[in-house]
């Protein structure tokens, strides 16, 4: 059955922490960016730097929807985000909400991350082991832009280290509350400010038995080795995220059994329980397309 998402709006999707648009003839949203052009939506992916906090990553954002805009003519885009690059969203539309037409949050750490907490403590303000795992992240971030070739766009680690701990989401979530469930675990507003908010996420399924085919996946293995130093959300989260950490407005679902990567999974092993993660972008686009959007 030919599927329907030609929104109203051009779809811009946002990367997060280390993220790209391309390397040669690799796209991180390949797969995603396809299926939507194929359902008849206007896809985009900006380039934003690997590494640097919300709000440089959110003034990134906003250049790149100002140049999409002028572009397509159209008015207003709508933002999905993976990850750190549900917060650059959140900041574009709070601080330029007559440009965007909607969020949507997928496995975003809107209330911050554990994982994040536990490596700022590991790591001491100011001393040895801080400043090398500073140095090695702007590396690598630096190896990205470089492979991608657009080099320029300023790096900092520690910065979006800060910038996703609980701490460090709060302050900006007291910037930018636009979309935040008043209670934990519950749902946000589902518009404010004429921008409609949406969220999904997974979680990581509680027994490694019922990995499947994840068992061949070495990254999955290393989402698993995370998720144990989640206290507050342990056995609620996808490696990276918690569940309810994930969300915003309109909760669609955040307990997909699925993995923080298999929220971005390119074709490869099948996600646990025949979950197209794929799919779950073309849905939320017909749900857009459905609500004018």
């Amino acid at each position: 059955m030919q599927r329907n998402a030609d929104t109203h709006y051009p779809i811009l999707l946002v990367h997060g922490l280390f993220g790209f648009d391309r390397i040669g003839t690799f796209e991180l949203f390949h797969d995603i960016k396809q299926a939507l052009r194929n359902a008849g939506a206007r896809v985009f992916v900006p380039h934003l730097s690997a590494t640097h906090s919300n709000e440089v990553r959110g003034d990134q954002l906003l250049a790149q929807m100002k140049r999409v805009l002028q572009g397509t003519g159209a008015s207003k885009v709508n933002l999905i985000g993976h990850s750190q690059g549900a917060l650059a969203a959140r900041y574009a539309a709070a601080v330029a909400s007559h440009r965007v037409a909607s969020v949507t949050s997928v496995s975003g750490p809107n209330h911050g991350s554990e994982l994040a907490d536990f490596l700022r403590k590991a790591l001491t303000p100011g001393h040895l082991p801080e400043q090398i795992a500073e140095t090695v992240a702007t590396l690598f971030a630096d190896f990205l832009s470089s492979l991608s070739g657009k080099r320029g766009l300023a790096q900092d680690a520690i910065a979006a280290l800060n910038a996703l701990t609980t701490e460090g989401v709060g302050v900006f979530n007291d910037k930018y509350p636009q979309g935040l469930p008043k209670t934990w675990g519950g749902k946000g507003c589902e518009q404010v400010n004429g921008v409609r908010y949406y969220s999904w996420s997974g979680v990581l399924p509680e027994s490694a038995l019922s990995d499947g085919f994840h068992l061949l996946d070495p990254l999955h293995g290393f989402l698993r080795a995370f998720s144990r130093y989640f206290i507050t959300e342990a056995r609620q989260n996808d490696g990276m995220v918690g569940r309810f950490s994930s969300h915003l407005g309109t909760v669609i679902r955040s307990d997909y059994p699925l993995d923080h990567l298999d929220t971005l999974r390119q074709t490869g092993a099948p996600a646990a329980n025949s979950i197209d993660p794929i799919d779950l972008y073309v849905q939320h686009a017909e749900r857009l397309k459905t609500a004018g959007l």
